[in-house]
């Protein structure tokens, strides 16, 4: 009988098999979607667990930087070894030189093959963030990626105006282990501020001080939340007597992405 591609599909979202495997499961079985899933299991293509409850918090960091365009895939797994795996590895890049050459939407072109993959390494497999920065002329765009255990855990682009390639890697490799959430104070959401605020006025309240005294002291305590989370207020990690705003002068940084594995 003919097998629509609608059948295919949800016996491969039921079971985590791959495609082709799936529409011969379902030939197998003239259509019938149970015995479908029982001949998928004593081929030993179904998944063995239920792994979308598992967790994956594990993987690989790739990037890809060349001609002004940066990219940056995450491929996340379950465990280490898989993500030391050279095919687990191999389909990272594949995935970020994809979205190098033809953007972030090009990668649901590997749908199938990220489906296989789950199948023949066995675990919960699924991209994380992509990212693909394309920097106007005259702009400098750099970046860092950190290797444990010889594969990427976390990759950091960064847009510059008015900044050499030295200076634009140095904010790179800061972002990496200072990450800022947000480059400014000003793109913090005011209702984050707001809740920030209330628990610094309640805190500071229980340590016992005048009252008249408390909205000072508050605003000294936002000013370190806001040197924690926004770029260009942090102390420089080379030099911490300088902020990264006073590092970088008359240059202006962009715009910045950072993915980390966990």
């Amino acid at each position: 009988m003919a097998i629509n591609a609608k059948d295919v599909q949800a016996l491969r979202q039921a079971t985590g098999a791959g495609m082709m495997d799936c529409k011969k499961a379902l030939e197998e079985a003239n259509g019938d979607v149970e015995a479908a899933k029982t001949w998928l299991r004593e081929k030993g293509l179904a998944a063995s667990a239920k792994r979308s409850d598992r967790e994956n918090t594990q993987g690989v960091v790739a990037m890809l930087v060349k001609d002004n365009v940066g990219a940056i895939v995450k491929l996340k797994c379950e465990t280490d070894f898989v993500a030391s795996s050279d095919q687990f590895r191999a389909e990272a890049d594949t995935l970020v030189a994809l979205v190098h050459a033809s953007g972030v939407d090009a990668i649901a072109s590997r749908t199938a093959q990220l489906d296989d993959l789950k199948i023949t390494l066995k675990e919960k497999i699924e991209l994380g963030e992509v990212v693909r920065v394309a920097v106007a002329a005259g702009n400098t765009i750099d970046s860092y990626l950190h290797i444990q255990g010889g594969r990427g855990v976390n990759g950091v682009l960064v847009e510059m105006q008015g900044a050499s390639s030295e200076l634009s890697h140095d904010i790179a490799v800061h972002i990496a282990f200072a990450r800022p959430k947000f480059l400014t104070r000003d793109e913090v959401p005011a209702d984050v501020v707001a809740v920030e605020r209330a628990t610094l006025e309640t805190a500071t309240r229980n340590e016992g001080k005048p009252e008249a005294a408390i909205g000072k002291i508050v605003d000294g305590k936002i000013n370190g939340f806001f040197k924690d989370l926004c770029l260009l207020e942090q102390p420089y990690a080379k030099d911490d007597k300088q902020s990264v705003k006073q590092v970088i002068g008359a240059a202006s940084i962009l715009r910045f992405a950072q993915v980390e594995i966990g």
